[in-house]
């Protein structure tokens, strides 16, 4: 019993033994976490409770045969959801014992969810590009057939749809790209000062398009880091078409070092993409960075928004080891803050 109660304290897993008397005969420093640090000694009914997990140990007594259960249980306010198996020990005296682990499944389930949440997602925003260009081709072949009007009309929305379609598709294969490579560190050696410049010289067009005014500012110096440049400018150029595209008169880029930043163990650099927009509602913030999550859908959509860009910013900057800081005001504009480790 001692070699057996050595091996459960070994175990990085909550493990316990019942003994033939049906009593916790031990339960390691995992087990003791999530049931309680006296359990030992008492029988498993008022220890386990849960009557999935009490029917399990109780079908191993009886049939002498391994089982399994999934219980979940509140550890720290968090709730595990746990694979528990119960299985017979052989013993020299011949008498039962049951030994009860518990695996937690709760990251595995999570990444289920999620990926059933992904899928019902990108279904939905295929769906209504395809819904409506369905419409249209029917109705050209039909009632609209001869109507040169209606059917330059439809035509250009069929193409807007089209394009839509093809945006998603490409932010979907840039996210899976950057999620490919988020635990590989970028080995090349860029300039951000160059990057910021190259990104708001090709944004202008669009900036004077939609009447806002592009400043770049303290991108002058040198400011050298380790990154992948394709990356990185497909960070900014994201953050600032945001601020340009959503109302902005005004979109200020600005680059800044610092010699010490907390966390870096050496200097950083800092770029902000501050607009005078309309701003973000505080109960939005946390939630900007999650793929297909939109303040405004409708109006999303209408700029060919697919929901997926802060989404492919924050996996990006992860892969950096950098931080992206949101900050906004309802009416006064958004602040998005990129801070990189910088070269000595």
């Amino acid at each position: 019993m001692q070699l057996a109660n050595a091996v459960l304290d070994a175990l990085p897993i909550p493990a316990l033994l019942i003994d033939g008397n049906e009593r916790l005969a031990h339960a390691n420093a995992e087990a003791k976490a999530i049931l309680g640090g006296t359990v030992v000694g008492r029988t498993y009914v008022a220890a386990l409770r849960q009557p999935v997990l009490l029917d399990c140990v109780e079908a191993v007594f009886r049939l002498r045969q391994p089982g399994t259960a999934s219980v979940v249980t509140t550890v720290a306010t968090r709730e595990v959801l746990w694979r528990v198996t119960a299985a017979p020990l052989a013993t020299s005296d011949g008498g039962p014992l049951v030994l009860v682990t518990f695996e937690d499944q709760t990251a595995t389930q999570e990444a289920r969810q999620m990926r059933q949440d992904f899928v019902a997602n990108v279904s939905h925003e295929l769906r209504t590009p395809l819904t409506a260009l369905i419409g249209f081709i029917e109705t050209l072949k039909g009632a609209a057939r001869d109507d040169a009007e209606a059917r330059d009309r439809f035509l250009d929305t069929m193409g807007r749809e089209a394009t839509r379609m093809n945006r998603l598709v490409a932010d979907l294969l840039s996210l899976s790209r950057v999620e490919s490579v988020e635990r590989m560190r970028p080995t090349e050696t860029v300039d951000l000062s160059a990057i910021l410049a190259s990104v708001v010289l090709a944004l202008q067009p669009l900036a004077e398009e939609q009447g806002a005014e592009l400043r770049l500012e303290g991108a002058g110096g040198e400011a050298v880091l380790t990154a992948d440049p394709d990356q990185l400018s497909q960070v900014f150029t994201n953050l600032v078409e945001n601020a340009v595209k959503y109302g902005a008169e005004t979109v200020t880029v600005r680059l800044s070092r610092h010699d010490e930043v907390t966390g870096f163990r050496g200097p950083g650099l800092e770029v902000s993409v501050e607009d005078d927009g309309d701003g973000i509602d505080a109960a939005h913030i946390p939630r900007l960075t999650e793929r297909f999550y939109r303040v405004d859908s409708h109006r999303s959509r209408e700029m060919g928004g697919t929901g997926l860009g802060l989404a492919i910013v924050k996996h990006i900057v992860n892969r950096h080891r950098g931080r992206l800081k949101i900050e906004a005001t309802p009416g006064e504009g958004s602040r998005f803050t990129v801070l990189l480790p910088a070269l000595r």
